[in-house]
């Protein structure tokens, strides 16, 4: 894209995610929404219809898995195809942009899968002192260094 388009859209050459105004920010909330980097995952592989990408996500609502859709369709990360047939089929895959999130996504899908152990053990120590902590409230945990 040349500069003078990049003005014509009202595009910066330099995005700061730590600004509130910043959008993209928008695209952080999209890699960090569990939908979506279940379903690129699923696309990543092939062409999938709606029912099946229902089918292999368990626990996602039709309401939930259509907003997901439309939203990585919109951020151009997925295209929908609607065939003319009765009735209408349609099919979801990957965009090139899609691909280039799923390598970065699919790290952070095998850090959860390694990881949860240890996270659940933080999680259940936390609780535990949260639980002794309010049984003895006048009890403080001060550290120096």
């Amino acid at each position: 894209m040349s500069d003078q388009e990049k003005n014509e859209l009202n595009i910066s050459t330099s995005w700061n995610a730590y600004n509130e105004q910043c959008p993209t920010r928008l695209m952080l909330n999209r890699i960090a929404d569990k939908w979506a980097v279940l379903l690129l995952g699923l696309l990543e592989r092939e062409t999938k219809r709606f029912s099946t990408l229902q089918r292999e996500t368990d626990g996602i609502s039709q309401k939930m898995l259509t907003q997901t859709l439309r939203s990585l369709e919109r951020d151009g990360l997925i295209q929908r195809t609607v065939y003319a047939s009765v009735p209408p089929k349609v099919e979801y895959s990957i965009t090139p942009l899609g691909f280039t999130l799923v390598a970065p996504l699919a790290a952070i899908r095998v850090w959860s899968e390694t990881h949860i152990e240890e996270v659940l053990a933080a999680q259940s120590a936390y609780d535990k002192a949260q639980d002794s902590e309010q049984q003895q409230p006048n009890v403080r945990k001060i550290v120096f260094n």
